[in-house]
């Protein structure tokens, strides 16, 4: 057998040609931190509209990596990973500047304080969601909720109040404007039970196909004729489903508290039940009684 020097390095074997479809992914989840890196260049700039239509960009290309990557198979610790870094750039820390350079440096200190509390929250919520994703104690009902509002989804609330102030709305305080990034930061970083929409199935019936088609377009065509209605819409509904999210989630436990319950008497009822009577066999001294009169 002739002699291989490839196969006397184990180095050289433990690195093996990457398919393309791992690659994919990944290179979404760059261009989204490409977006957030250019958001943050545009607001120094003042470009505000432009930075925050690259938020929204990020956002969409943060919503469609994992199911690429879960369509065609291109999961990866890797990519795991790189795709938290970006969710807290893009997130977390491009926002709060955003915010910081809109008004919040206003309040000097306090301003830049808020913006990076709301970073840090960022950061902080995605560390908890990647420390309790594969938790085993977690109940099934639990994974059509997020612990707190997700990252993207506090990226687009907290800049609520630039979208009411392209709508020629009057400019909010900025201490208001201070108070509210802090109340955001609080719900990223909160257990509050969010809907996370991930039991919602995938598939689409026949029927549906041409209604969803054109239901996508014309919110497509809305958002880009009038962004900020639908952003302020958009954000204004979401705060409003929060409280909705917790009954739902108050409901789904005391359902599963109550099913363990009546699982717990069962088992304890089956358990402490008596035995069947069986009639013991006579004793020799039975032989000796008188008979019993009738």
């Amino acid at each position: 057998m002739p002699y291989d020097p490839r196969s006397a390095d184990p180095k050289r074997r433990r690195f093996r040609p990457i398919p393309l479809r791992m690659l994919v992914p990944n290179v979404i989840t760059l261009l989204a931190i490409c977006a957030g890196l250019t958001a943050i260049r545009l607001s120094t700039e003042g470009r505000l509209e432009l930075a925050l239509a690259a938020i929204v960009f990020a956002a969409l290309l943060d919503g469609i990596d994992g199911r690429v990557a879960r369509a065609i198979k291109g999961q990866s610790r890797f990519g795991a990973e790189l795709d938290s870094l970006a969710d807290f750039v893009n997130f977390g820390v491009t926002p709060g500047l955003i915010l910081y350079f809109w008004q919040l440096h206003e309040l000097s200190n306090v301003g830049w304080i808020a913006a990076m509390i709301f970073a840090i929250s960022g950061g902080l919520r995605l560390a908890r969601f990647n420390a309790t994703m594969d938790d085993p104690n977690r109940p099934a009902y639990a994974a059509g909720f997020f612990t707190g509002v997700p990252a993207p989804a506090g990226a687009l609330l907290v800049l609520l109040p630039i979208y009411l102030s392209f709508l020629d709305l009057p400019k909010l305080p900025t201490t208001l404007v201070a108070l509210y990034t802090l109340l955001i930061a609080f719900l990223m970083v909160s257990r509050l039970p969010v809907f996370s929409g991930k039991t919602i199935s995938t598939r689409v019936p026949p029927e549906m196909v041409l209604p969803m088609f054109v239901g996508v377009v014309l919110v497509i065509a809305l958002l880009i004729g009038y962004p900020w209605h639908m952003l302020s819409v958009g954000a204004l509904v979401y705060l409003a489903t929060l409280p909705a999210g917790w009954l739902s989630y108050r409901r789904h436990e005391r359902a599963a508290a109550a099913a363990a319950a009546r699982a717990t008497a069962a088992a304890s009822g089956s358990l402490g039940q008596p035995a069947p009577f069986e009639a013991s066999p006579p004793s020799p001294a039975d032989d000796n009684r008188p008979p019993r009169l009738n």
